[in-house]
Formats: structure tokens, sequence, C-alpha cells
């Protein structure tokens, strides 16, 4: 239990510390910031407190907003994939998510993928149709979320295959 702790504490520090020092400054074709704080919502334990996995999503979107002086954008779309993460799960898992054997080590890469994809590409709509605040830059959102997002799922994935545990 106390190495899960360190484990999850280590990489909600280094997401930030890579957020913030390095992609948050990337600005790639002049609008392209990719988010890769959105793995933690994917690295998060399965079987842990919802309670606590919502408190922890806030906080990761608060500090990020507090560095990239976004007014809660991070917050908001933080909290929006913290509370939809399992009714995705059971959509990319079936309910075999739901049993206590469950393991990511069980599932196909289509499915690790998918799921992945959906949780990055819930945050991006979020993010940046907050970001927008209007329906009128519909074009705008969709090319920001669009470009972003498959940006970040790529570093994502890259990510996961690099930091993960194998079995």
């Amino acid at each position: 239990m106390n190495n899960a702790i360190f484990i999850n504490s280590l990489r909600f520090v280094l997401l930030v510390l890579t957020q913030v020092l390095i992609f948050n400054t990337l600005n790639f074709l002049g609008f392209i910031n990719p988010l890769i704080y959105v793995i933690f919502f994917y690295w998060y334990p399965l079987k842990s407190n919802r309670a606590i996995f919502m408190l922890t999503s806030f906080f990761l979107g608060f500090i990020i907003d507090i560095f990239s002086d976004t007014l809660a954008l991070h917050s908001i779309a933080a909290l929006t994939v913290a509370y939809a993460r399992p009714v995705i799960m059971r959509f990319c898992f079936g309910v075999n998510y739901e049993f206590q054997n469950f393991s990511f080590k069980n599932t196909t890469k289509v499915q690790r993928v998918t799921f992945l994809a959906l949780l990055v590409l819930l945050h991006q709509v979020i993010f940046f149709s907050f970001e927008a605040l209007s329906f009128s830059h519909f074009l705008l959102i969709l090319k920001k979320v669009f470009a972003t997002g498959i940006v970040t799922l790529v570093l994502c994935t890259l990510f996961s295959s690099l930091f993960s545990p194998q079995s």
C-alpha cells in the first residue's frame, strides 16, 4: 500500500514538473501544447478510493492552472475526466473491469489505447470549449482539440509504453 502511494505521488510530481517546465513552453506550430498530465488518469490505480481520486485530480489540475495561469481550465477538465473515468472504462473494457482481479495486463493494446484516447479526447474537448467559451468558435475548438489531442495521445502512448511496468 505504501509503495503504491509513493509511486503515485512521484508520478504526480513528475507529471506536474514535466507539464509545467517542458510541455507548456513547447508551443508547436503556434498553438499545440501537449497536455501529457492526462496520463495520470490512465495510470491511477483502478481499485482505489474514488473520493481521493477526485480530490487528487482536482489538485493536479489546480497546480497546473497556477503555473499556467489558465483560470481553472485544467481543474475543470481534470475533474470531468476523473468523474467520467468509470464510464469510459466500462465502454472500453466492458463489465470485466468491475471484477476484483481485473488488470490492464489482461486487456489488449487496442483497448488500452482506446481508453487513453477517450480520456484525452474528453479532456481536450472540455479544456478548449471552456477556453473559447463560445460556440461561435466551433472550428477553432475542433482544430485545437484534434491537433493537440493527437500530439498528446502519441506522447502519452509513448510514455505509457516506456514507463509502465512490463509483465
